[in-house]
């Protein structure tokens, strides 16, 4: 497992780089020598955020937490991964070219409990043609923090969803 360790206004000091180095390095029993692991450390104001990403093939493993010292949110943020790993190890074991990444011990390793996943709404609607500038506008107008729309210049369909800051994102498919 080959750790990226990376700061957004914050330098990396060689006690934060030592904690990372030894929280998340028990997840390598989990993982192959090949397999990268991109954990970015933040500060804003008094929010000590960690991000740890894990591409796979076909999915990605994502984990962040959020506290007022750093040292903390890498505790917490280890714990989440590995209680994701352990909920989706079946799933992930399912599609062959995820479980590349995984380390053979753990997928040999005594089948955790799988919660089933139960859809309790199901909802369809009409999509008309829009741009994504309406589309936001008809976000806001139902109060919802994302919206499907089919957008009206490529035809496909595409997703605005709200982001802190009164600023919008767009989720456009890549084939």
């Amino acid at each position: 497992m080959n750790l990226v360790i990376s700061g957004k206004n914050l330098d990396i000091t060689e006690g934060l780089r030592s904690a990372v180095e030894e929280k998340i390095g028990k997840l390598e029993r989990y993982f192959t020598d090949t397999t990268e692991v991109h954990v970015t450390l933040s500060t804003e104001k008094n929010r000590q955020k960690i991000e740890i990403t894990i591409p796979m093939k076909g999915s990605i493993i994502r984990a962040e937490e959020v506290s007022s010292d750093m040292y903390v949110s890498i505790d917490l943020v280890e714990e989440v991964i590995e209680r994701q790993l352990r909920k989706y190890k079946n799933k992930l074991i399912d599609k062959a070219q995820n479980a590349a990444h995984l380390n053979q011990e753990f997928i040999d390793e005594e089948a955790y409990e799988e919660e089933e996943i139960n859809i309790i709404r199901s909802k369809r609607f009409a999509m008309k043609p829009m741009d994504p500038e309406e589309a936001c506008v008809q976000m806001e107008l139902l109060g919802h923090s994302f919206f499907v729309f089919r957008n009206s210049e490529t035809e496909e369909v595409n997703v605005v969803y709200k982001r802190k800051g009164n600023t919008y994102g767009l989720i456009e498919p890549e084939y």
